[in-house]
């Protein structure tokens, strides 16, 4: 049986930065939680983040693949850099993915780890453009596949397309 990465919050774990759990209530998803599929992790909080904590965002005009090459920043809203616990976040949810057989992710979407379509934009304005956070980059880069929670039926095709041999 295929296994999923999953953000933590999505399963309801009170991880975010604020504290909160941002849980999936989708059939979709609860399908795959009673079938013993999904792998729960937190890039952040893995990457030693406490919770609470600061948001943080990607620098403007940077992108996750810059601030993995150390060419950009992950800024806090008062200025501090985390780029490190992010970085080790998402060096640690490819060594969990690994572990775990996993080819496929459900990641939060919009963060500055688990975005896979859009990030906030580096001015704490709430503001969002394309682009895809750490951990996503990480994995993807690593031929793991990476879907936000708001394309679950997309990301289920492709869990059937895995089992069927066609991923």
């Amino acid at each position: 049986m295929e296994k999923i990465l999953v953000s933590a919050c999505l399963m309801g774990q009170a991880v975010r930065y604020d504290g909160r759990a941002k849980t999936a209530e989708h059939e979709i998803f609860a399908r795959w939680r009673a079938e013993g599929r999904l792998v729960s992790y937190c890039p952040e909080v893995a990457g030693g983040l406490p919770v609470p904590r600061p948001p943080a965002e990607i620098e403007p005009g940077a992108d996750a693949a810059t601030v993995l090459r150390g060419g950009a920043r992950i800024l806090t809203s008062d200025g501090a850099d985390v780029s490190r616990p992010f970085l080790n976040g998402a060096a640690g949810a490819l060594a969990a993915a690994r572990r775990h057989g996993v080819r496929m992710a459900v990641l939060k979407e919009g963060s500055p780890s688990c975005g896979s379509g859009r990030v906030y934009d580096g001015t704490f304005t709430g503001a969002t453009l394309p682009g895809r956070g750490v951990t996503t980059e990480v994995l993807r880069d690593h031929g793991i596949a990476v879907f936000s929670e708001e394309d679950l039926p997309a990301a289920d095709a492709h869990l059937r397309a895995l089992e069927a041999g066609e991923g």
